[in-house]
């Protein structure tokens, strides 16, 4: 199956780069609202056949015209949440973006064990997030879309994909409404084909796709 992990649109913490991941979170922008709306189109080749959304605010809102173009209803989840910043929270200082950041590339390291200051550890954001993956390719479609957030979608590409390093994720960043398409299934395993459009070990992304602030990433 193929996978499209998006993330959602911009949000006002996205502005500020505050660390904004308490639920349901804030909405999305003027822009972000475009960007949502946008959504559809640039997925018009891809046969949809189910849409899934974090429990935050968000996500639920940039997945809705894509749900709504395809007739579908959106399958809200707890397990796509954006990783909890714990002690971290509403925080924008280059420090605590530094341990935010660091923590959730470690998981993709292979250090699950690791904890978010008051917070996840990543072997448990991967267990809920595995979990979702899971029920999705269950549907049986042959194409679903997980609209979630930017940390957790990089931490756990990182983590998952055969062809994307720890290194990749951190070096990467993904844009609102940025896309990851994977392909492959829990047992058999994920292969990376696209990221932001991108083809994986095609030339290298440009620089507006390179690790950004907080505004990058959740």
């Amino acid at each position: 199956m193929r996978l499209l992990l998006i993330r959602h649109g911009q949000t006002p913490s996205n502005v500020i780069g505050a660390l904004d991941t308490a639920i349901p979170g804030p909405g999305l922008t003027d822009l972000g609202l475009e960007q949502a709306d946008a959504v559809p189109e640039a997925l018009v080749a891809e046969p949809i056949g189910a849409v899934f959304a974090s429990t935050q605010l968000r996500a639920q809102l940039t997945a809705a015209p894509l749900a709504e173009a395809r007739g579908l209803t959106v399958a809200i989840r707890s397990g796509l949440r954006e990783v909890d910043a714990g002690d971290l929270e509403m925080r924008n200082d280059d420090e605590a973006v530094r341990v935010y950041m660091e923590t959730v590339i470690a998981w993709a390291d292979g250090d699950v064990d690791r904890r978010m200051p008051g917070a996840e550890s990543g072997a448990e954001v991967y267990a809920r997030y595995d979990e979702v993956i899971a029920e999705a390719a269950a549907t049986g479609f042959p194409v679903v879309a997980i609209v979630s957030h930017g940390a957790i979608i990089r931490s756990w590409v990182g983590a998952r994909a055969e062809n994307v390093s720890a290194d990749f994720s951190a070096e990467h960043s993904l844009s609102n409404t940025g896309v990851v398409v994977l392909e492959g299934t829990p047992e058999a395993g994920w292969r990376a084909l696209t990221w932001m459009g991108q083809a994986i070990g095609g030339p290298a992304l440009d620089d507006a796709a390179h690790a950004g602030p907080a505004s990058e990433t959740r």
